[in-house]
């Protein structure tokens, strides 16, 4: 087992729970919100805050929601939120006692949900088997994007983040990555939303245009890792080791990254995955990035997400000489 996962428990038995409660086949990946999360008090906060505006939106259904995580899981909360807020009337059970038919419950349910809020696959953080299996991070995404579709008026907390886990499985034992992911962004920050409406505006609607932008990027990170003796012609696969994003950020930034802190020649999922993390958290400590990017998405090679990253740097550094 490495080594580095048990420092992410406070206590040897908290670690024996978790193996417990989370069975991780071989080969697989799990991401759930470390233990010592219950100290932070932002979450607890949007907790309660979640839990309040559901029991009060079904306060005439007479459901009362006690905990995220045991309450919604099987798909009734979760049926009378899309019945009342979507005006969706659903043909399921209202009450499903198994497990395969709270699956197949909770499938009809988020795929309503998800074309309810016109989100691609590619937005989505949740999925059917988190939500049946209680995860807790998967169901704040999920009732966050309910709440700010439905009732944009409600005081979310801004800027609540989490720090995160992802176990895999492998091999040669359990590999641990640790990471902080946003739920909630900033108030204030309003230049992003812009510039996700800009991006999806491309993508959907002037893909024409699409690579007219890949120049531009391309050009701005050759002209700064060239000194490097590096190269960038596809940004689809070469960022998503996360090694040249880091070496990009490094010119910028000025920053010394010691090659003990990264992996120069990522051999695995894992690998990549902690690189990109490592660039996330540097952007991110910058002042550069304060909107939620999940990992995966930039090592799985997802285009939008990888450029959103670039537009960071690129908006502070295009006039940046090298």
């Amino acid at each position: 087992m490495d080594p580095d996962i048990l420092n992410v428990f406070t206590q040897p038995a908290a670690l024996n729970q978790f193996l417990v409660e989370n069975v991780i086949t071989p080969g697989e990946k799990k991401k759930l919100i470390k233990p010592t999360a219950s100290n932070n008090p932002k979450l607890e906060e949007l907790k309660l805050l979640l839990i309040d505006w559901i029991n009060t939106t079904l306060k005439q259904e007479h459901i009362v929601v006690k905990s995220l995580e045991e309450d919604l899981y099987d798909g009734l909360v979760l049926h009378h939120l899309l019945e009342k807020l979507g005006s969706l009337k659903l043909d399921v059970d209202k009450i499903a006692l198994t497990e395969k038919k709270q699956r197949q419950k909770l499938s009809v349910i988020l795929e309503a949900m998800d074309k309810c809020l016109q989100l691609d696959e590619s937005q989505l953080k949740w999925s059917v088997e988190s939500i049946l299996t209680k995860d807790l991070l998967s169901t704040l995404h999920l009732l966050v994007t309910i709440a700010k579709h439905f009732q944009p008026s409600l005081a979310i907390p801004p800027n609540v983040q989490v720090e995160t886990i992802i176990i895999e499985n492998t091999s040669k034992g359990l590999k641990m990555t640790s990471a902080v992911e946003y739920i909630t962004g900033s108030k204030e920050n309003l230049e992003e939303q812009s510039t996700d409406d800009a991006f999806d505006e491309i993508f959907s609607r002037a893909p024409d245009r699409l690579d007219d932008v890949k120049k531009v990027f391309l050009q701005f990170v050759n002209q700064h890792v060239g000194k490097l003796g590096l190269n960038v012609k596809d940004m689809e696969s070469q960022f998503a080791d996360g090694v040249i994003l880091l070496l990009l950020i490094g010119q910028l930034e000025g920053y010394f990254l010691n090659l003990r802190d990264f992996f120069l020649t990522p051999a695995s999922t894992t690998e990549m995955l902690h690189n990109v993390n490592l660039a996330l958290d540097l952007l991110t400590d910058g002042g550069l990035l304060n909107f939620s990017v999940n990992s995966e998405d930039i090592v799985k090679g997802d285009m939008k997400s990888t450029m959103r990253i670039l537009y960071c740097l690129y908006s502070k550094y295009k006039t940046k000489e090298t």
